[in-house]
């Protein structure tokens, strides 16, 4: 597959440092590309959902200035709790709230991604459950102000202390925890119709 991507340009539509190292590790030769998009979807949609419909809506930005040799891979990525989505922290007390009630609890963390050419376009969700031991305030409290992970879904990085500490277990893709599930887009990235 890797000798079949070789003339095709691929491009990831994110500023994520840590999907940019998972695809660097995978073996990637790409280009980022960035473009602001306004992150909606529709009410009611089931929120498993919602990273797939919006990895399109960023797809959709690029959509026209695609070349005939490029292949664009875009992506979102959402921790699912107690039928509620958990963004991005706003500031120190909300990543705080926000890993008090991850603390103790399974929660799901979906990952959405469009592989999309000028002439195809290939989706899938990918879900990890992952478990968390009972947080000490304490610990909640260095992990936020030393990681400051306001950046990330849910106030929380797996790679870093509180992955370590904090996780008592997954069920499914490791990658898809840090935000691309990596393997599942090698095997999308072989179904494309490369001539």
């Amino acid at each position: 597959m890797m000798h079949s991507i070789k003339n095709y340009k691929l491009i990831l539509a994110s500023a994520s440092p840590r999907r940019q190292q998972l695809m660097k590790d995978a073996g990637f030769t790409f280009e980022v590309r960035l473009r602001d998009v306004e992150e909606k979807y529709p009410k009611g949609i089931d929120l498993k959902k919602v990273p797939e419909y919006l990895s399109k809506v960023k797809a959709e930005a690029f959509r026209e200035e695609l070349k005939a040799d490029e292949v664009l891979i875009t992506a979102d990525t959402v921790v699912c709790i107690h039928d509620r989505i958990l963004g991005k922290p706003a500031d120190r007390e909300e990543a705080i709230s926000m890993l008090q009630e991850l603390s103790g609890n399974r929660h799901q963390v979906v990952t959405g991604v469009s592989v999309t050419t000028r002439t195809e376009q290939l989706s899938f969700s990918s879900q990890t459950d992952v478990f968390f031991k009972h947080l000490s305030n304490e610990e909640i409290a260095f992990y936020v102000d030393t990681y400051k992970p306001f950046d990330k879904a849910g106030a929380y990085g797996i790679q870093e202390w509180i992955g370590y500490i904090g996780i008592e277990r997954i069920e499914g893709s490791f990658y898809n925890v840090m935000g691309l599930p990596i393997q599942k887009l090698y095997e999308t990235l072989r179904k494309l119709q490369f001539q």
